[in-house]
């Protein structure tokens, strides 16, 4: 059976992850599960930085996977960053299992201003759409407004909409109607 698992990587509240859940269960036709929370891995933590190793964060994911799980979704306060940029929202594996994203930069007190509730759901819910979609095959999209737009700066993220375009959001109904959600 097709599921989506959900963990939290150090500490993450509990309404941020009901969010996250809810936003899965909207979109996907798949049972949303959770799995216990991971704990930062060892030497994930670029002190030279400031920020988490994007990649040894997806291998603890993975490594955490129930056999059963179809897709997993790790979702972290940490700051994430791959060696070739200076910061992710977010990673997945194309057309994998793993993905997982960072609240850090989607949270306005990142950019010195008030907290807003708001703006963090709506970003989390744009980037987890983003994140799980690579994990379903989807690339990064040309239509700005598509969850699927690459993202380099907030402002980016905050221009986006909260769905598919129609060519992304045909391709994940192709995908949800094969058999297991396998590739054709």
């Amino acid at each position: 059976m097709n599921a989506v698992y959900l963990v939290a990587i150090g500490s993450v509240a509990n309404p941020v992850l009901d969010w996250v859940e809810a936003t899965i269960a909207e979109w996907c036709p798949w049972p949303v599960w959770r799995v216990p929370p991971l704990a930062f891995p060892p030497d994930s933590f670029d002190m030279k930085r400031g920020q988490y190793k994007s990649v040894d964060i997806m291998k603890a994911v993975a490594r955490c996977a129930p056999p059963e799980a179809t897709r997993i979704l790790g979702v972290t306060e940490g700051d994430l960053a791959i060696p070739t940029l200076t910061f992710v929202f977010g990673q997945a594996q194309l057309d994998g299992a793993v993905a997982v994203v960072s609240l850090a930069r989607l949270r306005q007190e990142f950019y010195g201003l008030p907290a807003d509730e708001n703006v963090l759901r709506e970003r989390l819910v744009k980037e987890v759409l983003h994140e799980l979609g690579h994990t379903f095959g989807l690339t990064h999209c040309a239509e700005p407004k598509c969850v699927m737009s690459l993202a380099t700066h907030i402002g980016l993220v905050d221009s986006k909409e909260l769905r598919y375009c129609g060519h992304c959001g045909a391709h994940l109904v192709h995908r949800f109607t094969t058999p297991d959600g396998e590739k054709s």
